[in-house]
């Protein structure tokens, strides 16, 4: 069999080597999308071709796909508004327009193989052109394709981050990857690395997720970006372009309606001329819309974040923002999945915040070393690394009023005995010595308890609780077969509990019951016990406050030294430190009882005494 080429006559086997090299065509991936993506009755509500005018907010981030000077894109998004759909779009334009290694990572590895399954493989094999290149041997977890390989991952799995090099890379949902530990790399920066094979402007990074708090993945991945853009529409009343905002929604404020009255009378507000917008207008101004730079830190640049919120979703109505709003804005766990997952801002509790500001608020005139004149009972905290030492000193007084009056860093054990006993001066000259110092037995722990064993006197060593106690702090037994301190005292503390009681008394005002520290304290002290903060998690279908990391390689140090300074002053009964005051008193009051008044003999005696 021949065919002809242009007026040739080509054997079969040539016409379809030549065919093979036709380079394909050339389009955007929203061109791409428009043109080839089929969507299915399993995984989208709207079955059938794609269109690129139900989401037209999506065709600018996708297109930046193929801007060449872009190597990060950025999509920081609410719920349910495609981002999803974005990312499938570009991985069936790599595998049919530029065939190269590609990965997809998801937060876990489970979740990773039942998109493969149920979603991203009967989404590729809906196209016949990408069918027709896919080998049926192929594992779940691999998908093999003619010139390339496609990779899904788990952020929770390193083995499957770590060894193939990659030219395309997805990363979906980043701030639910899980935390890096100590043993392991962060999971982004393992995935990236493997994009080194390929030069800075032949990789590709897509970076999406909704956000949870400012210290999370992709809120700092937008911060960090050369640019940033935001969505903006045409008003239908002024024709000004301008950005929906949360702010602009109106309701009712009326007492004596219902919550769901309230939100079906919902409008929004145009900010610049106060026209009202409906939703039928903004079915009608969306496909008018355009990303707009509101931020650019560099001239030329490779990294592009774009951001909108619930308000651009086709499929939400004002009154359904409204309405969530109204049901969750009383509840915190509520109100921060709406913060979260509508308005795809970060989450931060204002009443359970610190910060280095706020530290530096609690400095007193007193310099390092000088103990306050109202001070009873010193104690010590110190955090074990794995080259040195963290150690602070706290005063504390009646009503749990205390003052650090050290801090630093030690690189011996000598340094750390040395700190501990030597003798702190009041302010009055009274010289005081630290009554009990907790040091943490989590690392080095053989160490740590050779060193309790000859320093049992003023130290004891602690160990932080994983789960919530009844009380702050116990007292256990050292369980470790064939150490010294083996049968000896062990501290369980409790430092969720310190660290609360830590926060709600850094923002009182210097004086009693506060947190305070010395005249000159440094900033790093005060990164370090700011460097948590309270959230909202939910698990198992609870959701708890804990405390986390600010940010994920933030050090905290100094705050693990407080707590157990605090655990420490517990330990010495430092609740109790004011009914001294009154036992004191009680004690004078009896004396003054117990002096012997005159009878009567002895007082005709005193009043005449001089009768002979």
């Amino acid at each position: 069999m021949a065919a002809r080429r242009k007026g040739y006559t080509v054997k079969a086997y040539l016409y379809e080597a030549l065919q093979s090299l036709i380079p394909p065509e050339r389009l955007t991936v929203s061109e791409w999308a428009e043109r080839y993506r089929r969507l299915d009755s399993k995984s989208s509500a709207m079955p059938g071709p794609w269109s690129n005018s139900i989401t037209p907010y999506l065709v600018g981030i996708m297109d930046e796909f193929n801007n060449p000077d872009t190597r990060v894109i950025i999509y920081c998004k609410p719920t349910q508004v495609g981002g999803t759909s974005a990312l499938e779009n570009m991985t069936g334009y790599v595998v049919m327009q530029d065939p190269s290694p590609t990965m997809i990572v998801y937060p876990t590895k489970e979740l990773a193989k039942s998109i493969s399954e149920n979603r991203l493989k009967p989404m590729l094999m809906a196209t016949p052109e990408i069918a027709e290149r896919f080998d049926e041997n192929s594992e779940m977890m691999e998908l093999q394709f003619d010139g390339m390989y496609l990779t899904l991952a788990g952020s929770n799995s390193p083995a499957g981050l770590a060894s193939k090099p990659i030219r395309y890379l997805f990363l979906d949902e980043v701030d639910k990857y899980p935390e890096q530990s100590r043993k392991e790399a962060d999971p982004i920066k393992l995935a990236m690395e493997r994009t080194k094979s390929y030069t800075l402007h032949n990789t590709k990074i897509f970076i999406t997720s909704t956000p949870t708090l400012k210290e999370g993945h992709i809120w700092k991945a937008k911060e960090d970006a050369d640019i940033e853009k935001h969505y903006f529409v045409p008003c239908p009343h002024c024709g000004e372009y301008i950005e929906l905002l949360w702010a602009q929604v109106d309701f009712p404020k009326e007492e004596g309606m219902s919550n769901r009255d309230r939100a079906d009378l919902a409008v929004y507000r145009c900010q610049s001329c106060g026209g009202i917008i409906t939703d039928n207008d903004k079915h009608q101004i969306l496909p008018l819309g355009e990303w707009q730079v509101v931020r650019q830190s560099k001239k030329y640049a490779s990294s592009v974040a774009f951001w909108m919120n619930t308000l651009y979703s086709p499929f939400v109505r004002w009154s359904d923002i409204a309405g969530e709003f109204l049901s969750s804005h009383d509840d915190p766990a509520g109100l921060q999945n709406f913060v979260n997952s509508w308005l795809a801002e970060p989450w931060e509790d204002a009443t359970l915040t610190v910060s280095v500001p706020l530290v530096m608020e609690r400095q007193t005139e007193l310099e390092p070393y000088v103990v306050p004149d109202w001070a009873k009972l010193l104690t010590g905290g110190v955090d074990v690394q794995e080259n040195c030492f963290y150690w602070t000193i706290r005063a504390w007084g009646d009503y749990i009023t205390s003052q650090n009056i050290a801090h630093g860093q030690a690189l011996s054990w000598q340094e750390i005995d040395n700190v501990m006993n030597l003798e702190y001066l009041k302010e009055n000259g009274d010289p005081m010595i630290v009554s009990l110092c907790l040091i943490d037995s989590g690392d080095q722990t053989d160490m740590v308890y050779d060193f309790y064993v000859d320093h049992s006197d003023w130290c004891l060593p602690a160990k932080g609780s994983s789960k919530a106690m009844l009380n702050p702090y116990k007292i256990s037994v050292i369980n470790k077969e064939g150490s010294r301190a083996n049968g000896m005292q062990l501290a369980m503390v409790d430092g969720a509990v310190y660290k609360d009681m830590i926060a709600g008394r850094m923002r009182k005002e210097n004086g009693r019951g506060s947190w305070m520290v010395y005249q000159g304290c440094d900033e790093e002290y005060a990164k370090q016990v700011t460097a948590e903060h309270k959230v909202n998690v939910r698990k198992n279908g609870v959701t708890k406050k804990v405390w986390k990391p600010k940010t994920q390689h933030a050090a905290n140090h100094y705050l693990d030294c407080e707590c157990y300074a605090f655990a420490a002053a517990d330990m010495q009964h430092v609740r109790t430190l004011h009914l001294q005051n009154i036992n004191e008193k009680e004690q004078q009051e009896e004396q003054a009882d117990t002096v012997i008044k005159p009878g009567n003999e002895e007082t005709w005696i005193q009043n005449y005494d001089n009768w002979l």
